[in-house]
């Protein structure tokens, strides 16, 4: 008899005078469907514990504010902050109560607690109490990509007569997990494992990327080792990972520095970077200035490096012992309109005697943007010149380092996160080398992403 009280004490208690029902499908459907908090939404909606409007309805032909939904939350917490609240949920699941919960008051308070911290400042503004803690409550939050990749290249650097055929096919399996740590500062990682499609081979997880980092108003700080990828220069010089600090101040213009070191077997002189040790890590110094102004218009930029590393005695044949590399670079683009864009960069190494610049050319159009939204495409058409001694980790997608030549390239999104990416290379290497001959160098690179 007490617990047959009870139960209906805990039932009149939560369920009040609404007589709201929830069909299996999901009622929000003001809430866009590709907000993270859809899923817990509409769960906890057909449970009975999240409820629409005051009069019932949840006005389908706009989208919801994030002031309402925070009012809905706020009933919700009332609900489940009920002591009545696991005895109703325990006669629910024991098929003595209304509604359709198949699930434990622990995994819908978790549910609960991941919208609390989402709306935390609107729970705020209507007088619900959240502390600091449990505004950051979802911690940790995923993203990554599964990539395939296949290059062809047909290469002749000698200019012999008789090119070297070499295919890739492979993929990246990519996770990205970031970890607020207060209002300021959070924890990134990349970890990727990857895989050889014709040798049907895989390597375990491998920790590439670990960094924190704190972004204010105007000023961004980033330790650890993170992305090194110059904005400005597009992959020109630098598309890798760097080990040290990173200070950026500024918004429309930015100072930036950024010291640490590269990986060892990144960076070295000659020709064809065939000069690597895996032994020492590249020290590196940079500081520079950027501009851009928004969707439209002007952007450009300059920097400075400095780089020390015992593999550049090879770069400079008149004088061995020079084991430093000073490089400057500057670019410069137009924003014709948010789709049309002109832009280029050029580089040149000081220390060097030859393959001692480099420069590359760009003009582009379309609104792809790693296949965030269906129908996304662009088209781009270019030139680039990557001489060995000056870009030392560019991006090599559409070229090859120590050569020169055109590129074309294009990406579609067909649906939403999952993107397409066509580009071809042709030209000639920049040196002769040691056997003479500028030969040929043809690559083709196409790529399928999956992002979630």
């Amino acid at each position: 008899m007490k617990k047959t009280l009870a139960t209906a004490l805990a039932t009149a208690v939560i369920i009040g005078a609404s007589s709201t029902t929830f069909a299996a499908a999901n009622p929000f459907s003001d809430v866009p469907a590709g907000h993270w908090a859809y899923g817990a939404v509409a769960t906890l909606a057909q449970e009975g514990i999240i409820e629409g409007y005051g009069d019932g309805t949840y006005r389908g032909d706009r989208l919801i504010t994030r002031y309402e939904m925070a009012q809905m939350i706020a009933k919700a917490l009332a609900r489940t902050d009920n002591p009545y609240f696991s005895e109703y949920m325990k006669a629910v699941n024991e098929g003595g109560g209304p509604g359709d919960i198949k699930r434990s008051p622990h995994a819908i308070k978790a549910d609960l607690d991941r919208l609390k911290a989402e709306f935390a400042d609107e729970l705020d503004a209507l007088g619900v109490r959240v502390s600091e803690l449990e505004k950051h409550a979802d911690v940790v939050t995923w993203h990554g990509k599964i990539e395939y990749t296949y290059t062809s290249t047909r290469t002749d650097p000698q200019n012999s007569g008789r090119k070297h055929k070499e295919n890739s096919n492979g993929y990246i399996f990519r996770l990205e997990p970031s970890a607020e740590v207060n209002d300021h500062w959070t924890v990134n990682a990349r970890i990727d494992a990857e895989g050889d499609m014709k040798h049907d081979t895989t390597t375990k997880f491998d920790l590439v990327r670990g960094w924190a980092e704190g972004d204010y108003d105007k000023l961004n700080v980033k330790v650890g080792k993170f992305e090194f990828y110059p904005e400005g220069e597009f992959g020109l010089l630098w598309d890798t990972e760097i080990s040290g600090a990173s200070v950026t101040f500024g918004s429309k213009w930015k100072l930036n520095a950024i010291g640490g070191r590269v990986a060892a077997d990144e960076v070295g002189g000659g020709f064809w970077g065939e000069n690597f040790s895996e032994e020492d890590p590249s020290t590196v110094v940079t500081v520079g200035v950027q501009y851009d102004q928004g969707d439209k218009g002007l952007f450009g930029g300059a920097a400075w490096y400095q780089i020390k590393d015992d593999d550049l005695t090879w770069q400079k044949r008149s004088d061995r012992k020079d084991k430093k590399a000073n490089i400057w670079s500057v670019n410069l683009g137009y924003k014709f309109t948010e789709l049309l864009s002109l832009k280029g960069a050029y580089a040149r190494n000081t220390k060097a005697d030859f393959e001692k610049d480099s420069w590359h050319a760009e003009l582009g159009y379309g609104n792809y943007e790693d296949a965030a939204e269906k129908g996304q495409w662009s088209v781009y058409a270019g030139y680039r010149k990557y001489g060995t001694n000056v870009s030392f980790v560019p991006t090599e997608d559409d070229a090859l380092r120590g050569t020169r030549g055109f590129v074309v390239g294009a990406n579609w999104a067909p649906l939403k996160n999952i993107g397409f990416q066509v580009k071809y290379f042709n030209g000639k290497y920049i040196s002769a080398g040691v056997l003479g001959g500028r030969g040929k160098a043809e690559k083709l690179f196409g790529r399928v992403e999956l992002f979630f």
